[in-house]
């Protein structure tokens, strides 16, 4: 884990298709992205910005995120999220994570993740 510094960023974008609206997840009756699609993009670029910082067999799980959605973007819309590893407390990692589409910024916040074992999170879980 010693790879791990402050200040990591991690950049993703993508196009906002139907799949990531609204009424397809069943968040809301409009047609525009959805903050659950938002946060899961947010996470990704999260947990993308470290992966190959980190020892073979292991990868980070979200535990806890702190989000405001503060602007709709539409269908066909670019929209990119923007990660920076701002706490690093053990297996512990929190982000700072922040959204835009390509007239503004349209979400803000933190997400905590865990540093955990592939295999051994997975043994566990099971045995839960």
């Amino acid at each position: 884990m010693e790879n791990l510094k402050i200040g990591t960023e991690g950049y993703l974008e993508k196009i906002v298709e139907y799949k990531d609206t609204a009424i397809s997840y069943g968040s809301g009756l409009i047609e525009v992205f959805a903050t659950p699609a938002m946060i899961g993009l947010m996470e990704m670029t999260a947990q993308l910005s470290v992966q190959g910082l980190l020892p073979e067999g292991y990868t980070t799980v979200g535990t806890e995120v702190n989000i405001k959605h503060i602007k709709a973007s539409l269908v066909g819309e670019k929209v990119y999220a923007k990660t920076v590893l701002l706490e690093i407390d053990g297996k512990k990692l929190v982000f700072e994570v922040a959204a835009f589409d390509t007239k503004a910024q349209i979400g803000l916040g933190t997400h905590t993740r865990f540093i955990v074992h592939k295999e051994g999170f997975m043994e566990k879980t099971k045995s839960l």
